[in-house]
């Protein structure tokens, strides 16, 4: 058992805007964050007020601390003391836009952008591929708590659309006081591109809005947990260790920011789960506390064993030194002081294997059915079997070969046993009788061992025994392994024999597979989807446009603002794709150019040792082309062992490039629908209210909307306008009146021909071409 305190961290989030008066101390072994309040002059001349607040941490990572470092620093000694064996929960509190979500789980723009969650899973696997000695087993759960009610992100079962579709994860409580999630799934992720998939999946289903504090706010807490089973080969011991990575909903003042309608509502939940948070917190903190408030909220029942349980527990305290939220940044502090006084007791989570344990428990179950017959009377007719047979035979040997005279047999009570065994016995007193004589059945004289040669035989037969024990082991692990394996590859075959018969075009696109390392690697070119609409479309989330709809969306994707980012990750990903296919020609030439060595040394040898027997050269005088050879072959193998080294790396690299890509086609998508929705509502009140004062100013074709337009409910547009901006906001140009009469004709939907779509399209740039040189 490991006694340790809550360890706690200070980040400082980097900021362009004028800041309060603050100093860092970033020790490595304790750094200090101190906020300095000046007094305010209007409280008058006797002001008491307190103006230096000064806070003691772990360490404090300033603004110009990068993701690598908080690795090192935070996540890197508890995902080992995972490995070991022991539990690990990693969590970031602090206001709204504080930078918890970049920390956890990272930005989507840049590779060295990764937050803990995707470093910590490379660790991990990293880990898991050096270590031959053990075996690995990985799971992966997502929770997600909006509102107080838990929904499961990772249910393949459920491809929903939106978060109340997802299915409700509800809190279970044994009698021992364990909380066990129901509905919530556990996913198998064999390696790291699998756990991988599985975080954006998540993060694809999270609930994000804007606020006023930040402009992607996460409204709930989410706590990503890494399931590890862990055991060594020919070990009966089974370790079994969780790792939680929570990145908590940030508090926010309503006062300050003046929400309203759902943000309004969801800030009242985030804040009351914080403060029953909070709560538990100062009561684990208290001495002689006999009751701790867990059931009042649903995160703190989930976590209940990070705060005061078996679990050793990080903190990351985000904070703003901008001057608006000074305030706010020394509450976190405040929070961060009172959680660094829990103390969690810390166990080793190591037990049997269940395997072995119940091949235990029906030996004993037989041996007690046995011993129950056997004082009941009741015999058993049945003969015994082969098996049975050729078991108590090596008993018997095992039995006469022991040098141990108080060595017992158990047989059990099993009375047919007992007879078989007596019977073999006689057979062996006779057969030992007649080699006394000298002769034995077969009329061959039998050699007879002495005691020290008898002891030194048993001593070999026991150690053969036990090694052919052991790779029994080995070869049943290896057997299980790769069984599973072939399943997995049967399982990926049938999936891309659906996909080809579903879609056999994608298979013709420009880029092929290429062998690199003896693997087949098929990638997409990025460049030729980004203007591709239908490749916007998600596996969870398919949309079909129309014509016009294209053709406004194109025009939405030039004026976006993450337009750059995704230009600039194409760019990257290319550039690592033209990088690898000539790391993997280098490679290919390398192993070629090493076979070909390989080739002429077995020659030069051959060669050699002809010379040597026709006497033309002696076999002490060195061959410098042999040596030469070899040495050649060295340096290809270290060139080999460089070029694959960087061809992994990238490999990596362009995994995690193509899913910060698959997340900003996500991003664009949404942001087309709330923009099409918003502007649809938007046009058709203006028709409204121009039809409603005169009809010759009315468009000819703007008649063909239809009377009714069929719409969402208001509560849904209401909904969707309080959690978006407006075109406006995102930096896009305004649409005027007339090119507003052309996009309304765009929401009648399939009523319109295309070719109308077109020309109010096509009339739309001509406006707006005229509208700038008129500028």
């Amino acid at each position: 058992m490991v006694k340790q305190t809550i360890q706690i961290f200070a980040r400082v989030k980097p900021t362009k805007k004028p800041t309060a008066e603050y100093f860092v101390d970033s020790e490595e072994q304790g750094g200090s964050l101190e906020f300095v309040v000046p007094r305010d002059l209007a409280d008058g001349v006797i002001n008491n007020k307190r103006e230096n607040y000064k806070f003691r941490f772990q360490r404090v990572f300033d603004q110009t601390a990068n993701q690598e470092e908080i690795f090192e620093a935070i996540a890197k000694p508890v995902a080992e003391n995972v490995l070991a064996g022991y539990n690990g929960t990693i969590f970031a509190y602090g206001q709204t836009g504080s930078g918890k979500t970049f920390t956890i789980t990272g930005g989507a723009e840049h590779y060295s952008d990764r937050g803990i969650i995707p470093r910590t899973l490379s660790y991990l696997y990293q880990h898991f591929s050096k270590d031959s000695s053990m075996i690995y087993t990985t799971h992966i759960s997502y929770l997600e708590i909006y509102n107080e009610t838990g929904y499961d992100l990772l249910n393949p079962q459920h491809e929903a659309c939106h978060l109340e579709d997802l299915p409700k994860v509800t809190i279970m409580e044994d009698p021992d006081q364990n909380i066990h999630l129901k509905n919530l799934s556990l996913q198998q992720s064999a390696s790291e591109e699998e756990a991988l998939d599985l975080l954006f999946l998540g993060d694809t289903n999270r609930m994000i809005a804007e606020t006023p504090m930040n402009q992607a706010s996460t409204r709930s807490h989410c706590i990503f947990t890494i399931h590890l089973c862990s055991k060594e080969l020919g070990s009966a011991m089974v370790r079994r260790s969780k790792l939680h990575l929570v990145d908590l909903a940030g508090s926010e003042r309503v006062g300050k920011t003046g929400v309203g309608g759902q943000i309004l509502t969801e800030a009242k939940y985030i804040n009351l789960s914080l403060h029953y948070l909070e709560q538990v917190i100062i009561a684990l903190s208290e001495k002689n506390r006999s009751h701790i408030p867990y059931r009042n909220s649903m995160m703190t029942s989930v976590l209940r064993d990070s705060l005061g349980g078996n679990c050793m527990t990080t903190m990351i305290a985000t904070v703003s030194v901008e001057r608006r939220n000074t305030g706010e940044s020394i509450s976190t502090c405040r929070f961060a002081h009172r959680v660094a006084l829990i103390k969690n007791d810390a166990f080793l989570n190591e037990e049997l294997d269940p395997a072995l344990l119940i091949v235990r428990l029906k030996k004993e179950i037989q041996s007690l059915k046995e011993e129950l017959a056997l004082v009941t009377g009741e015999q058993r007719s049945d003969k015994l079997t082969q098996e049975e047979i050729q078991q108590l035979e090596e008993q018997i040997n095992l039995y006469l070969e022991d040098p141990d005279i108080e060595g017992t047999l158990n047989l059990g009570p099993d009375m047919r046993k007992i007879h078989f065994c007596f019977y073999l016995l006689k057979v062996r007193v006779r057969e030992g009788s007649c080699a006394q004589n000298g002769v034995s059945n077969g009329s061959t004289p039998l050699l007879v061992m002495s005691d020290e040669e008898q002891r030194k035989s048993y001593a070999e037969v026991q150690k053969l025994r036990d090694m052919l024990t052991h790779r029994d082991n080995e070869i049943s692990i290896l057997v299980n392994m790769l069984k599973k394996e072939r399943k997995k590859v049967q399982d990926v075959t049938y999936q891309l024999a659906q996909l080809q018969n579903q879609n056999p075009s994608t298979y013709n696109s420009s880029w092929s597979p290429t062998t690199i390392q003896g693997e087949d690697i098929a990638k997409c070119d990025p460049s030729n989807d980004y203007t591709n609409t239908q490749h916007l479309m998600t596996k969870n989330r398919v949309l079909e446009l129309s014509v016009g709809q294209q053709e406004a969306f194109e025009v939405f994707l030039r004026d976006h603002e993450d337009r750059l980012s995704a230009e600039n990750n194409r760019a990257v990903l290319q550039q690592r794709f033209v990088e690898a296919k000539t790391l993997g020609e280098q490679v290919n030439q390398i192993r070629i150019r090493v076979n070909e060595l390989k080739t002429h040394l077995k020659i030069r040898r051959k060669q050699m040792a002809a010379q040597g027997l026709t006497g033309n050269q002696t076999a002490s005088e060195p061959d410098f082309v042999e040596d030469r050879i070899l040495n050649q072959i060295e340096e290809e193998k270290k060139n080999y062992k460089i070029k694959s080294g960087c061809l992994k790396g990238l490999k990596t690299e362009i995994e995690h490039l193509q899913m910060l890509h698959e997340k900003l086609k996500v991003k664009f998508q949404k942001d087309f629908e709330i923009w099409w929705t918003q502007e649809g509502t938007r046009l058709q009140g203006h028709s409204a209210e121009n039809a409603g004062s005169s009809q010759s100013h009315l468009s000819p074709l703007s008649c063909l909307l239809p009377s009714n337009p069929k719409g969402d409910d208001t509560d849904l547009q209401e909904r969707r306008q309080r959690e978006q901006t407006s075109f406006t906001s995102r930096g896009q140009r305004a649409l005027p009146s007339a090119e507003c009469s052309s996009t309304s004709v765009l929401l009648t939907g399939d009523k319109q021909t295309d070719a109308d779509i077109q020309a109010f399209i096509r009339a739309r740039h001509i406006l707006l071409n005229s509208t700038g040189v008129a500028k």
